[in-house]
């Protein structure tokens, strides 16, 4: 990777997220910055999620580490954070493509690092938590998204990725959340058949009622000191922060309420994230894109704070 440095700029890297050093490996406690590029190529308009890590990784130029709302200190010191470059996958070939990820975000896994997996279409989450589940048994889902993608169906798709995840004992249903669900649906009875899976169902219309506030209390509640992994997919924005996503919905809640939902799940014990569904040949000047550099930065400040609180008491995993 190009370096370079000067009086006043601090040393770069050009290519990698947030300038993060790039490396072939992982080591315990760091985050590892994962590219997911994948989609399945059956989107009948919206093909394109395949190109989101390169996108996320560009405009990542324009996000800032700092995040006082959070922590004021840079989530990269240290050498906390790493870029491992995007996994060699082929779109639309489901099955080995699942595989390749779920071996790579393993290893990542098994060195007791966190993976932040940056899609790539909603079926990445299906690796990363095959490869999550491998190392921690009483794994539970916090899923942020416009639909809960627990839809009926035998076949591996965007739509029924986390009946998947719950038919494999992936995750621990009861405790696990779908947060956000709204607008049209391609089928009948998608809300009842996620709820007899035995997932927790909130729905957009129920956050906008209750407050992320108070959502975001009911979930760590909940919770607890389970691990977790946060999966996150940018059409919970509305399509007028985010038009550049493989599903717009629109309805979603203003980009500052999305933040204060986030915020609220400090001191969780965070061991993966995955940010998906970036659709840049359908972003404007790379909104979506820059929008899911800050919640990847959100997400940094998240999984060190909860590594920090749950390594007080922790035992070794």
């Amino acid at each position: 990777m190009t370096e370079f440095s000067g009086a006043s700029t601090p040393k770069m890297r050009l290519g990698t997220f947030l300038g993060v050093p790039q490396a072939t490996q992982a080591s315990a406690g760091q985050i590892a910055v994962i590219g997911l590029p994948f989609d399945c190529g059956t989107h009948a308009t919206r093909i394109g999620s395949r190109q989101g890590p390169a996108a996320f990784r560009a405009m990542s130029s324009e996000v800032r580490p700092y995040y006082p709302p959070l922590a004021d200190v840079d989530p990269r010191a240290g050498g906390r954070v790493v870029d491992l470059g995007d996994v060699d996958v082929i779109a639309s070939d489901i099955g080995p493509s699942l595989a390749t990820m779920e071996a790579a975000i393993h290893e990542v896994v098994k060195a007791d690092a966190v993976p932040l997996c940056v899609g790539g279409d909603g079926t990445v989450t299906l690796p990363v938590l095959r490869a999550l589940a491998r190392r921690y048994p009483e794994l539970v889902l916090i899923h942020i998204d416009a639909h809960t993608d627990a839809y009926p169906g035998d076949d591996i798709n965007t739509g029924t990725t986390f009946t998947r995840a719950a038919m494999e004992g992936l995750i621990d249903t009861r405790r696990s959340f779908h947060i956000g669900a709204r607008g049209t649906m391609p089928v009948p009875g998608a809300y009842d058949h996620t709820r007899g899976l035995g997932f927790r169902l909130i729905t957009g219309e129920e956050v906008r009622r209750r407050g992320a506030v108070a959502i975001a209390a009911e979930v760590r509640e909940v919770v607890g000191t389970r691990p977790v992994h946060l999966s996150f997919d940018m059409d919970y924005f509305d399509p007028s922060a985010a038009p550049g996503v493989a599903t717009p919905t629109w309805g979603g809640p203003p980009v500052a309420e999305v933040f204060d939902l986030l915020h609220g799940l400090k001191g969780l014990d965070l061991v993966g994230v995955d940010i998906n569904t970036l659709s840049p040949p359908h972003d404007v000047q790379g909104m979506a894109a820059m929008l899911a550099g800050h919640v990847a930065v959100i997400a940094l400040h998240l999984v060190q704070l909860g590594q920090a609180e749950h390594r007080l008491n922790a035992e070794p995993r």
